[in-house]
């Protein structure tokens, strides 16, 4: 049996999961009469987040940023590496997953905040007549301004968008997750509830 080592801490585990199942109830409850709920899955979506920005700075050795942010050219090599098969093998995320990691952080922010705009824009939430609200400038289009219908539409369409681009990320890391499972012999949605990955050949011990 090949020996395993403890990679994912139980605080990062738990950021994982709350966030899909936050994001998917967030998801779920965008329409209809369930306003308030969206509305408490995405405060609860934005301190998710900024826990995990905290834990990527003071976090365990696989949770913090400086572990998994490759440089582009690093990137750029092991992509092109999944294409001889024959990539290299990393316990904490691979470059290409450390973008992905990335990636979808700066999503979830821009979702979150264009989120709270638009529930600002009807009166409602933290930004609500507040001066870190972002302001529709007067000469993009008569009448956006803060809290009428128009700035109401806009920001439904940018949140919208983001949405969309969150969404188009999650596909792409699910491909990358089955694609890197496969390559390596490794279960890596069973790695992110046990917290272990096993130890390959390749392997430097930490």
């Amino acid at each position: 049996m090949p020996q395993s080592i403890k990679v994912w801490d139980i605080l990062v585990r738990l950021f994982h999961w709350s966030l899909v199942l936050f994001f998917i109830l967030a998801y779920l409850t965008a329409e209809g009469d369930l306003e308030t709920m969206h509305a408490w899955a995405g405060y609860t979506i934005a301190g998710l987040i900024g826990f995990r920005l905290i834990w990527g700075l003071i976090g365990t050795k696989y949770a913090r940023f400086s572990n998994f942010i490759y440089r582009p050219a690093e990137i750029r090599t092991y992509l092109r590496s999944l294409m001889t098969r024959h990539s290299k093998h990393y316990l904490g995320h691979n470059p290409a997953g450390g973008a992905m990691v990335a990636m979808m952080l700066v999503a979830l922010v821009l979702v979150t905040w264009t989120g709270l705009e638009t529930y600002a824009a009807e009166g409602k939430g933290p930004l609500a007549n507040s001066s870190i609200s972002l302001q529709i400038p007067a000469a993009h289009a008569d009448g956006w301004e803060h809290g009428d219908n128009q700035s109401d539409e806009f920001w439904k369409d940018v949140h919208e968008f983001t949405v969309n681009m969150m969404l188009m990320l999650i596909l792409i890391h699910i491909a990358g997750v089955l694609v890197s499972s496969l390559l390596h012999g490794e279960n890596l949605p069973r790695a992110m509830i046990t917290g272990r990955k096993s130890i390959q050949d390749s392997d430097q011990q930490p």
